[in-house]
């Protein structure tokens, strides 16, 4: 019944994928809202709950693709090209945001401080998709699109280490092994490293080359031998993605260039199915069972931590108040806040519940807010959207109809180019105010 639900809403999407572009629709909360009606808890078409195998499997897969994707768009190369803004953005917005997020757990929704701080770090990272009529509107400026890009695609494996720890930390003292936790971390990033040399080097070798149809392929080869090694080995799997795909785009543009289109495709597709089983898991029971303070704390998750954090990391930037403002506000809680918020539940820590509660209500509003709200404030960039068609034709118009000046010279200047300073024309200088200007 999963496959089948996820086809059709799939189909749907497909169908209105062109109206969601240029309106307030999202592709993206289509999933979140059919998945919810679907749910067990409202419709019961779809049997799932958090410990279902198919949504830890579905989550590890979604977010492995998104992770090694995102890495792939942020190589150094592309990182040195352009690094002021979203430097500031990811050195300084990003434990800002934890903070923020963090505090106002502790102190509106009432979390210790373990898990607050866990919750920050899980609503940290951010999602341009949720904001893909921004990123991806050329009226935009290219800076501000710039910044949100490797923002958002960076953000997510650098916060993947505090999730970690920070997990660990919540699980209790018991259950703390800062070696054997090092020790994965270490794994994950060895094998992110040296499986992408290494096929890289093979296809660069005289013995083999890729053909144009097989091209493609090759980053789908090395994503699933890091997922594979990283398995085997028990390392890092989220980190060996994301240092994968960094490692393509540094040593291997053409395999990044090759792989791109489809891999962004394949994780897409893995996302859009995480999001409807994410929205099943969530029902009206569910979010009946959040508190007052619980729901203060996702609003103001929203529209105060990461604002707060950004105006700070911007301070004498040169952004300006139109694309600070944008910034500020497109911080979508994105799909890894999600998995990560599912990694929660597997992990069993004694409030896993309560903070999957809290992380869940503040995605589902980001989603709706922030991809609702993209085409409007993309809009506001379109400066030929300020200046209408029609007053511009009426102004053509008017000029059109204006009889032709006779250019005056002023009397107080001398005469310039042989014409009196009465203004009278000199033969062949008899040119209008237009003319006069075009010159």
């Amino acid at each position: 019944m999963l496959l089948l639900s996820f086809a059709l809403v799939l189909l749907a999407a497909v169908l209105v994928s062109a109206l969601a572009n240029r309106t307030i629709l999202s592709t993206a909360a289509l999933f979140l809202v059919a998945g919810f009606l679907l749910g067990e808890g409202t419709t019961g078409v779809l049997h799932l709950s958090a410990d279902s195998p198919i949504v830890a499997q579905l989550a590890e897969l979604a977010l492995f693709a998104v992770l090694f994707t995102d890495g792939m768009r942020v190589g150094w190369a592309d990182l040195r090209s352009a690094w002021r803004l979203p430097g500031r953005a990811l050195g300084w917005g990003l434990p800002l945001t934890l903070l923020a997020t963090a505090l106002l757990a502790h102190y509106v929704a009432g979390m210790d401080w373990p898990e607050s701080l866990l919750i920050g770090a899980i609503l940290a990272p951010t999602d341009p998709v949720f904001a893909a009529a921004l990123v991806g509107n050329d009226k935009v400026p290219a800076r501000l699109r710039h910044l949100l890009n490797v923002e958002s695609g960076v953000n997510d494996g650098l916060a993947l280490p505090f999730v970690v720890v920070l997990l660990a930390v919540a699980a209790g003292s018991d259950d703390l092994h800062l070696g054997e936790l090092a020790t994965e971390l270490a794994v994950g990033l060895l094998i992110g490293v040296l499986v992408p040399l290494a096929a890289i080097a093979l296809a660069r070798s005289r013995w083999f080359a890729a053909s144009a149809a097989y091209a493609p392929l090759n980053g789908v080869a090395i994503g699933l031998l890091v997922l594979a090694l990283g398995k085997v080995t028990h390392g890092n799997l989220f980190l060996a993605a994301f240092t994968a795909g960094i490692t393509v785009a540094t040593f291997g543009p053409r395999t990044r260039a090759a792989f791109e289109h489809l891999g962004e495709n394949v994780a897409e597709l893995l996302k859009l199915a995480a999001l409807l089983v994410f929205g099943a898991l969530i029902s009206p029971a569910f979010l009946g069972e959040i508190s007052w303070t619980g729901w203060v704390f996702a609003v103001l998750a929203i529209v105060v931590a990461r604002p707060v954090a950004l105006w700070i990391s911007f301070l004498r930037s040169g952004l300006g108040m139109r694309e600070q403002a944008a910034a500020m506000w497109f911080g979508p809680k994105g799909f890894a806040s999600v998995v990560y918020g599912l990694l929660v539940l597997e992990a069993g820590i004694a409030a896993a519940d309560d903070v999957f509660h809290l992380v869940a209500l503040t995605i589902v509003i980001s989603i709706l807010a922030h991809s609702s709200t993209d085409v409007l404030v993309a809009r506001a960039f379109d400066e030929a959207r300020e200046t209408p068609a029609w007053h511009g034709a009426l102004h053509r118009i008017r000029r059109a109809a204006r009889p032709a000046a006779v250019p005056r010279q002023r009397a107080d200047r001398p005469a310039e180019d042989g014409r009196p300073a009465d203004g009278t024309a000199t033969p062949g200088g008899d040119r209008t105010d237009d003319q006069a200007s075009a010159k």
